[in-house]
């Protein structure tokens, strides 16, 4: 039996209204049999990794075992990846294929290494650990650092600061309402300065290449880099698409094989396709937005924003120790995917799937584990309410 807390939970309760939202899409679905696969494989996907992990993780060693069960067979993919690539003197683009057949490409790869080098950071110092443990957590940040590098995943980097703000967030205890305003002054002010933000970002043109410091300024080319104008291509054809059904969408799963008509003549690159042969909608909001609606996009922004509120508002509230440092560690790795997503999307594969809706479990039972003390306000108005 699932533990009732778990069912009542608000994170539970989004992840239902996704499930729930998703079914429906299917029925005014433009391809229903791939939107019903769809379905059923993220259905998979959350009773494995979310609703009987939180049976498993039950016995909270279980949750250390799991990460460092996927920690070390990761390992194992980066060094045949290291080695494969150090044949071709470790440049640009033999990054893009030499961890096939493991990963599809060096994007999924980088994003599910950045995932997990918060809980090795934790598991050098976690509490209750052997020396020996914590001198192999040493070795594996090394082997995980590397494979970061030299991925060339820019996205992958960019996450890591994030998830470094974040953790800056939380160890100051900067209070939700404080981060709230940062966030929607940091929107206006961009949407206000928006076109000459655009003048200064076209204006670079470095180009990804085998140089680090030339590939990490690409970033923000969006006047010559392939990948990054791609990028966009993708995003103004979901956008197309959803203007054209707002409500339903497409049907889950049905972006890469109908988006090709809804993409601009003058945002076409050298790599655009026809044939759904090169990946999603390249983001986690935008793709639901595609293919679920509007209510798509909103569920899957509310389950980021109530995850992250619960995490901000338990940390403080746990005693110094090693479940305060694995929970941290699982939150700052969802905060990589969470800010990974905004640039590619890879729930659809268990690579991300797995860990990212198994760290949403750990968080949650953290969450059971350190309730909130009520003050006396509010039990003196339960009691009247009694």
């Amino acid at each position: 039996m699932l533990d009732p807390g778990v069912l009542r939970h608000p994170v539970t309760a989004v992840i239902v209204a996704q499930m729930l939202w998703m079914a429906l899409c299917i029925v005014p679905s433009e391809m229903p049999l791939v939107s019903l696969k769809f379905f059923l494989a993220r259905l998979w996907f959350i009773t494995a990794c979310y609703f009987m992990a939180t049976r498993l993780f039950a016995d909270p060693r279980n949750m250390h075992r799991m990460a460092w069960s996927f920690g070390i067979s990761l390992a194992g993919v980066i060094l045949y990846t290291l080695i494969n690539h150090a044949q071709f003197r470790f440049e640009h683009e033999p990054a893009h294929w030499v961890m096939s057949p493991f990963f599809k490409d060096h994007t999924s790869y980088g994003a599910i290494i950045a995932f997990f080098l918060p809980f090795l950071v934790a598991a050098v110092a976690m509490p209750g650990y052997s020396r020996s443990r914590k001198g192999m957590a040493v070795l594996l940040l090394l082997v995980f650092t590397a494979g970061l590098i030299f991925s060339y995943t820019r996205a992958a980097w960019v996450s890591l600061i994030g998830a470094l703000g974040m953790l800056l967030v939380m160890r100051l205890r900067i209070p939700i309402w404080a981060l709230s305003l940062v966030l929607i002054t940091g929107a206006a002010a961009y949407a206000v300065n928006a076109d000459r933000i655009t003048i200064a970002l076209e204006r670079n043109r470095e180009e990804s290449s085998d140089d680090l410091g030339e590939h990490v300024q690409s970033i923000s080319n969006i006047s010559s880099d392939a990948s990054n104008l791609e990028r966009l291509n993708r995003w103004n054809s979901a956008m197309r698409m959803w203007e054209d059904r707002p409500f339903f969408g497409w049907g889950p799963g049905t972006y890469m094989f109908q988006y090709a008509p809804f993409q601009a003549s003058e945002d076409r690159t050298i790599i655009s396709t026809n044939f759904g042969t090169m990946g999603n909608a390249h983001s986690e909001y935008l793709g639901p937005l595609a293919e679920q609606g509007v209510p798509g996009m909103l569920l899957m922004v509310l389950l980021v924003v109530v995850t992250v509120v619960i995490a901000l508002r338990l940390y403080p509230r746990m005693p110094a120790g090693a479940d305060r440092r694995l929970m941290t560690a699982a939150f700052l790795g969802l905060v990589t995917y969470y800010l990974h997503g905004a640039l590619n999307n890879f729930l659809d594969t268990d690579k991300a799937a797995v860990p990212f809706w198994m760290f949403t479990a750990i968080v949650v039972l953290f969450d059971l584990k350190y309730p909130r003390v009520k003050t006396l306000d509010e039990e003196v108005l339960t009691a009247s309410r009694k």
